[in-house]
């Protein structure tokens, strides 16, 4: 009987789908009914914030000061051009990136399994590390041990996003993202930073004992790293942006809509550029104030956040300004925003891992369960995002090394999808929806920054280059 009524409800819910689905692409939203519409982008603002910006830019500050400065703008900025061509993508064609990926030419599939195999490690190594850092702040509310709370977390964040809807995610990130944002900027307007100090951080310059395993973790995972700027295209996509609210099972081909449809496809680009823009607006906000509360709190002490201590030194960044309440407010912000940021990467993963699998079957004629995204979607879940993060963790216990693994593979991972999203919205999209010149090329330096860092780090890795580069 249970079973029987499951069918009817999974019945009336895709007949309904298809009652709502649009005969053509649907008009933008305009004026005030434009700011329900940045879910999308909070969620992706959030979805590094625990490791790019809690975590990794005091670590840098307290290490490096001010020093580098000029790289988190840049990182920010530049990551900023690269976010707008993977929603372009899926705004003007209703479909994923790893969808746009699979058309490439070469052999079958060639980007998808590019793109998959590298983040199978991200996704385990990222989990884990997010979970575990959020775990040194609730051992110091509750007692406990670190290995125990992280297990609970990574169980109980898989058990929302499995059981959850999208919505639930976007407004719960959408919240914590504003509020820890607020309470940052304001502690680090009542520092005050050293002015000149910050502002030699504007000029290009490698502190000369930087260690490049510090500093390319940080720049891939600021803001978004590879996975975290493909995820924004499921989430434009779940939303239903642009030709994504037609609910097409091929993507859409705006060299044959009507110009009408691409005038409203230019108006959806333009409302996801908004959205794009003042989610990186508030990471650069919150990114810059806890460089400078590391730099003016935690540098001068020599203080560094390191593994299961992550919590109690970060702690003090508030602790030193306002006492025991500075103190708990920030262990507070720790975990929420850690467990949040978990909560986005189990979404994000699970969208895409589900996506390329499907795609991946399909290629091989495999038809079933297995091309079905919403049991692949929780499969994953289950599996690549509770399980075997749990195992990870009880087996290394190091959150920051774990995050460190990540953020590289991230970083060295960014000028691939840079590049192929590029090649994509050249050759499947027309000429009045391509990005501009001016996109375009900043969207290449883009790719070109990461990619140096990346090299630098590899030929340090080898004993090629020392410390300084």
């Amino acid at each position: 009987m249970s079973s029987r009524n499951e069918y009817n409800s999974s019945a009336q819910t895709t007949a309904k789908q298809y009652e709502d689905k649009p005969e053509e692409v649907p008009k933008p939203p305009q004026g005030w009914k434009r700011l329900k519409w940045l879910g999308p982008s909070f969620l992706w603002m959030l979805s590094a914030a625990g490791s790019g910006e809690l975590l990794f830019t005091p670590r840098i500050a307290a290490l490096y000061g001010y020093s580098l400065l000029w790289a988190l703008l840049a990182a920010v900025i530049l990551k900023w051009f690269i976010n707008r061509e993977v929603g372009r993508f899926s705004v003007c064609t209703g479909a994923t990136i790893l969808e746009g990926f699979r058309r490439l030419p070469g052999p079958k599939n060639w980007a998808i399994w590019l793109i998959l195999v590298p983040q199978v490690v991200v996704a385990i190594a990222t989990v884990a590390g997010l979970s575990g850092a959020a775990a040194t702040a609730l051992i110091l509310m509750t007692g406990g041990t670190v290995q125990l709370w992280t297990v609970i977390i990574i169980a109980v964040t898989a058990a929302i996003v499995f059981l959850g809807q999208y919505k639930t995610v976007e407004k719960i990130s959408s919240y914590i993202g504003i509020a820890r944002t607020v309470a940052v900027v304001a502690a680090a307007i009542f520092v005050f930073p050293n002015l000149k100090n910050l502002g030699a951080g504007l000029l290009p310059q490698m502190p000369s004992d930087v260690q490049y395993q510090e500093i390319l973790p940080w720049l891939g995972f600021m803001l978004a790293g590879a996975a975290g700027l493909m995820w924004y295209s499921y989430w434009v996509d779940a939303r239903g942006y642009g030709a994504a609210a037609l609910k097409q099972e091929q993507p859409l081909e705006p060299n044959q809509i009507n110009e009408e449809e691409r005038d409203r496809l230019r108006g959806w680009i333009s409302l996801m550029t908004l959205s794009n823009t003042l989610a990186v607006v508030g990471a650069l906000l919150a990114a810059l104030s806890f460089l400078i509360l590391g730099g003016e709190l935690l540098y001068p002490q020599g203080l560094v956040p390191t593994e299961n201590q992550v919590a109690e030194t970060l702690g003090s960044l508030l602790g030193n300004l306002w006492g025991p309440f500075g103190f708990w407010f920030m262990i507070a912000i720790v975990f929420i925003t850690f467990c949040s940021t978990t909560l986005s990467v189990q979404d994000g993963f699970g969208r895409m891992f589900a996506d390329g699998t499907n795609i991946l079957c399909q290629g091989f004629g495999v038809q079933g369960r297995w091309t079905n995204e919403k049991f692949l979607r929780k499969a994953y879940i289950v599996g690549l995002l509770a399980v075997l993060p749990i195992g990870i963790y009880l087996f290394f216990g190091q959150p920051i090394a774990l995050l460190q693994l990540a953020g590289g593979i991230e970083a060295a991972h960014i000028p691939i999808v840079t590049g192929l999203t590029l090649y994509l919205n050249h050759q499947m999209l027309p000429k009045d929806l391509q990005p501009s010149k001016f996109t375009w090329a900043g969207t290449a330096i883009a790719g070109l920054f990461f990619a140096v860092f990346a090299m630098i780090y590899l030929l340090q890795l080898l004993g090629v280059m020392g410390s300084g580069g």
